[in-house]
């Protein structure tokens, strides 16, 4: 049996607690965890981290040579692929320029939620219904098995290069600070876990996050591709508006009420239950803990933006800079000799009964 599910079919899953019981038995019991720990200290944490963390040169080199071939790929794949694809989709300008970002998300996200998926749900793991397991026969420097060490490499590459895309390739949005940050403890979570043999939670902590980014970069597909050839498209819009909803309700579903449910009541409470002494309690539950308030701060956005369905506004990403794109249309319609006189850069009416906006004739359908 693969390490990590050794035991489990001995002991019976424990229910999944409520808010209240996580609040309650979870504060006391990091409360006691920290009232019993009269040596914790930096050079405890430096003895741990020399005694318990255990990952290679190899690794290390595999790590940085993935994040490296991800940026490039993205790279190859915008050029040859998704950029030509916006052309031949006739998108709007501001459109085309966002889309190989989402294609390249959307690709990725469902390639690596699928394989978290089949680890979970179709193999002898058994930690997405029992999360207590994840702790069951832990031992220091214990062997990861392989099919997780590659959703490992998989994703903490990805994360490295997403750092890296997210300040020099990605559009820069009002949360692109705080996507950094998250990117930033992702990373520190994936390489700490694998170091300390906290995998079988990591699994299930990325199966739980992915599932969103599959439905927003869906989303923002469908908002780009409604207004594709100088038209509407309704298939489009209806797509957009029937997953925007069904992305807000999986992430209040799996980020806010199993992720703190079966991921942190697990490494609060089940974790010194298993193994009384284990490494880094308070580091991992703190990184975890910034992970929910991160959730929970994006939440902010998916509610304006369930708002917007429900007023039956026009669906963007809330997350945008509106300025920036008006900014970026008054650009080019400035390098147009005809537009050069023209009070009014971001919208013009021709002649023939179409509609200008944003420099691209629109036909107008009601």
């Amino acid at each position: 049996m693969s390490s990590g599910t050794g035991g489990a079919g001995s002991q019976a899953a424990e229910p999944m607690p409520g808010y209240l019981e996580l609040l309650s038995r979870g504060s006391s019991v990091m409360l006691g965890a920290w009232r019993d720990c009269g040596s914790c200290g930096l050079e405890l944490s430096k003895r741990t981290l020399l005694e318990n963390a255990y990952i290679t040169w190899t690794e290390i080199a595999l790590f940085f040579f993935c994040a490296f071939l991800w940026t490039q790929l993205r790279r190859g794949l915008t050029e040859s692929l998704f950029k030509p694809l916006g052309q031949w989709c006739r998108l709007m300008p501001k459109d085309a320029a966002k889309m190989p970002e989402s294609v390249w998300k959307l690709v990725f996200y469902t390639m690596s939620w699928s394989y978290s998926t089949y680890l979970l749900f179709f193999t002898s793991y058994s930690f997405f219904h029992d999360p207590a397991s994840v702790f069951y026969n832990w031992k220091s420097g214990m062997s990861v098995p392989t099919d997780i060490a590659i959703a490992y490499l998989i994703q903490g590459s990805f994360y490295g290069h997403s750092i890296y895309a997210t300040i020099y390739m990605d559009a820069w949005r009002k949360d692109s600070g705080v996507m950094v940050v998250h990117h930033i403890i992702t990373l520190a979570l994936i390489i700490f876990s694998y170091a300390f043999r906290y995998h079988n939670i990591g699994i299930l902590v990325l199966f739980l996050h992915d599932i969103s980014d599959i439905q927003l970069e869906f989303t923002k597909l469908n908002v780009y591709l409604k207004s594709r050839g100088g038209g509407y498209h309704l298939l489009n819009d209806v797509l957009s508006n029937m997953v925007s909803v069904s992305f807000s309700i999986t992430w209040f579903w799996f980020r806010l009420y199993w992720f703190p449910l079966k991921v942190l009541y697990a490494t609060c409470v089940s974790s010194l239950q298993s193994v009384p002494n284990i490494p880094f309690y308070f580091f991992f539950n703190t990184l975890l803990l910034m992970l929910l308030l991160m959730n929970i701060y994006w939440f902010l956005f998916i509610v304006i933006f369930v708002v917007k369905v429900l007023k039956m506004k026009e669906v963007n990403d809330v997350r945008e800079y509106e300025d920036e794109d008006i900014n970026k249309a008054a650009e080019d319609l400035h390098r147009r000799p005809q537009a050069e006189n023209n009070d009014d850069a971001g919208h013009q009416h021709s002649g023939k009964g179409k509609h200008v906006q944003n420099g691209v004739t629109k036909e107008k359908h009601l």
